[in-house]
């Protein structure tokens, strides 16, 4: 007679104690993980209200990066702006709350219009496509 097997590749549980355990030690590591982002979360918020009060006040907005990863896209009053990245989208909605920033669905044009770029900015931009030095 052959094993049943669950979609997961793993066999049914033979009785309701052996659901409960593993359901438990999901728990437990699912608590561990909250605890990991809050921790992240206060971090990252100290960060965000650090710049936001440097720069007479900010707007944020959050965008996925890739492996779960979340970038915080700050523009200050002034027009400075800076990035950070949070391993969870939670993560980093958390600190931007936490901070008392804006969070702003888009970077739109009217966000992308605040943004201050000077000569480094625009050197970056052009010397790593054009007339710059080599990208080695």
């Amino acid at each position: 007679m052959a094993d049943i097997k669950q979609a997961d590749g793993q066999a049914p549980a033979a009785d309701g104690a052996a659901q409960e355990a593993a359901g438990a030690a999901g728990t437990a590591g699912t608590a561990g993980a909250d605890k990991r982002a809050e921790r992240e979360a206060a971090r990252l918020a100290k960060k965000v209200h650090a710049f936001a009060a440097s720069h007479g006040g900010a707007e944020g907005q959050l965008a996925h990066i890739g492996r779960g990863r979340t970038r915080i896209a700050l523009v200050g009053s002034d027009g400075e702006w800076g990035n950070l990245v949070a391993n969870s989208y939670g993560a980093a909605e958390g600190a931007v709350r936490k901070a008392g920033v804006e969070l702003r669905e888009d970077f739109d044009g009217e966000m992308a219009a605040k943004v201050r770029t000077g000569p480094y900015e625009w050197s970056r931009m052009a010397g790593l496509q054009i007339g710059g030095p080599a990208n080695t």
